[in-house]
């Protein structure tokens, strides 16, 4: 089931809403205590990869069940880290968590015609301390402004709004809506793609390693657009190695970078725009002249 995303969180009480966390999204599938198996969202088998949560899985007190998630790795912070996730993964299987957020299946049992809440109330009275497999707790507010406004200044990915009374259908959706906040990070510029009639757009890169990672809207006001296009064209460069042509961009060699506002929690830039730029070496470029 795949929430739709949308800017702003529905209101009323008829809602719940969850934290939105920032991992993998996975399906335990347990068919007995010897038969244990997590499969990715394209359907994947990563068992061996998340051998401590099969381990959790176990310890469940079920004789078969499908339970819908998501892995996580914390940081110091205790805020689910999607980076340290993927070396985790490969490195560090202990450091792995699953929260679980609904059920489909229980001994036996079709739970996708029972009301979220529901299947959501069985979910929870499966769970056990000080397990590496926990429940994913609804907000205690119906306010969804106010429960958005309290997991973006605490530093998560966004919130997941659940329709009380909805039944579990595979594929998108309008009864889960999620609501990601924005946050502003420090990028590489590739280039400036410019097309007549349409908006422009800055390709971006990880800071030092070239490697492409999406595009910003220029929304820069005119000034800055324009010092743009000159910075642009005195740092004219070849095209990173390996990347596509694209006959409109205008490439840069490496030195100016970039403050991208941009959703939160993405392993690419979404709903991304240009916010400032600089020579690498110099100050920004608002603060010049």
């Amino acid at each position: 089931m795949m929430p739709t995303l949308v800017a702003k969180p529905p209101q009323g009480d008829g809602w719940i809403h969850e934290i939105k966390l920032d991992g993998y999204r996975m399906g335990l599938v347990i068919n007995g205590a010897d038969d244990v198996r997590i499969f990715t969202k394209t359907g994947r088998d990563w068992s061996k990869k998340y051998i401590p949560l099969v381990e959790a899985a176990k310890q469940l007190e079920v004789k078969n069940a499908i339970i819908d998630g998501e892995a996580i790795v914390t940081n110091d912070a205790g805020l689910p880290d999607f980076h340290a996730l993927q070396s985790t993964v490969h490195s560090s299987p202990n450091n792995l968590y699953l929260v679980a957020f609904d059920i489909l299946h229980l001994n036996g049992r079709d739970l996708r015609d029972l009301p979220v809440e529901e299947r959501r109330d069985l979910l929870r009275g499966l769970m056990k301390p000080d397990s590496r497999i926990q429940f994913s707790e609804e907000m205690p507010s119906y306010d969804g402004n106010a429960v958005f406004f309290v997991v973006d200044k605490a530093g998560h990915e966004g919130i997941v709004s659940k329709r009380l009374g909805s039944k579990y259908r595979s594929g998108p959706t309008t009864n889960w809506l999620k609501t990601k906040s924005f946050t502003e990070s420090e990028f590489e510029l590739l280039g400036v793609e410019r097309e007549r009639g349409k908006p422009a757009f800055a390709l971006m890169a990880e800071p030092g390693t070239r490697k492409y990672v999406g595009s910003a809207f220029v929304s820069v006001n005119r000034e800055m657009r324009e010092r743009l296009w000159k910075r642009v064209q005195d740092h004219v460069g070849p095209a990173p190695k390996d990347m596509p042509k694209r006959p409109a961009t205008q490439w840069v060699k490496p030195g100016i970078k970039a403050r991208v506002k941009h959703l939160r929690g993405e392993e690419d830039l979404r709903h991304a725009s240009l916010q400032d730029f600089w020579d690498a070496a110099g100050q920004e470029a608002n603060e010049e002249e």
